[in-house]
């Protein structure tokens, strides 16, 4: 509860309600912080093995609970470096559609992620 105690340090992201809201807000805090334009400003992702912090990252937040098409092997993925870049929609479910709400915004499509791979990308389409 966050009324009485501090901001989590993960944040689950599939259980906010208007999820790009969310993802805005956490860029308007860098904004602020640093003084840049947000429309200046994009997301760097990085995944991670765990999804339980004690403590919040210096800048930008901790997610779980990513629906990731195609990316289901990524933890198998050997250790050599990434050659190229994987576009990967990510979904606030596990199904593939949603509509389009009155804002505009899918019902479920939340956010490309560009992730490493060191295997070409149509190997994790249709996965």
């Amino acid at each position: 509860d966050w009324s009485t105690c501090s901001k989590p340090t993960v944040f689950w992201l599939s259980g906010f309600f208007f999820t790009q809201a969310f993802l805005t807000g956490a860029m308007q805090n860098y904004a602020r912080k640093y003084h840049i334009p947000i429309d200046m400003l994009g997301f760097q992702f990085e995944v991670l093995t765990s999804d339980e912090s004690e403590k919040a990252p210096e800048d930008g937040v901790y997610i779980h609970g990513l629906f990731l098409d195609g990316a289901l092997e990524r933890e198998k993925e050997s250790v050599a470096p990434a050659r190229t870049l994987y576009v990967c929609p990510l979904y606030k479910t596990s199904e593939r559609k949603g509509t389009l709400s009155t804002t505009g915004h899918s019902t479920n499509f939340v956010i490309t992620m560009t992730l490493p791979t060191s295997k070409p990308p149509q190997h994790w389409i249709k996965r």
